[in-house]
């Protein structure tokens, strides 16, 4: 049988200064590629304007209004009383200018939590929070007037406040700017 010889062969100088100059071109050319990529990353600012917004409900107490922004718009978050939901579930719809019910207005289950955008639809001022008739919202500019749901009842304003897409995350957290996911 046929005896055979491994040789190790020792690294040269040579095998060194070659890997050594292609870890330093691959470090130099990192260095000049991360600029160009963290440069296709949005702004700080941008990303935050479009981020949504994640809201604890805890603090709130009823028949309170908290202001939020999102996307730089005005968001009302009101936890209505038990009185004030089944005034607005005992509304007749054919009395309003936009017709609408409650249900239509609040996530299932969360009935004392209206959510909707804080700017009259007339023309963008904003709204005084349990003024008019209805307990809703005056706008003290031109005179609209909003029930407890948000709807439209009285003034120029054509149509209901919008509701912004929003979820609940818990019984007590709600992240604007996100609908849920089926």
């Amino acid at each position: 049988m046929a005896e055979t010889t491994s040789t190790v062969v020792e690294p040269s100088r040579r095998d060194f200064l070659f890997i050594a100059t292609g870890a330093a071109a691959a470090v130099g050319g990192a260095t000049l590629v991360w600029p160009f990529i963290q440069s296709m990353t949005p702004d700080a600012a941008t990303v935050a304007a479009g981020a949504p917004v994640e809201v604890d409900l805890t603090p709130i107490a009823e028949g309170q209004i908290v202001k939020v922004f999102w996307r730089g718009k005005l968001i009302f978050i009101r936890n209505r009383t038990a009185a004030e939901v089944k005034a607005a579930e005992d509304v007749n719809l054919a009395s309003l200018r936009d017709p609408q019910p409650d249900s239509a207005r609040v996530k299932p289950g969360h009935t004392q939590w209206l959510i909707v955008y804080g700017n009259c639809t007339h023309l963008g001022c904003v709204p005084l929070g349990h003024q008019g008739p209805y307990e809703g919202w005056f706008c003290p500019c031109h005179g609209s007037i909003f029930d407890t749901s948000g709807r439209v009842r009285g003034g120029p304003a054509p149509i209901n406040l919008p509701i912004p897409p929003y979820t609940f995350t818990s019984d007590t957290k709600i992240v604007i700017g996100q609908e849920a996911t089926a």
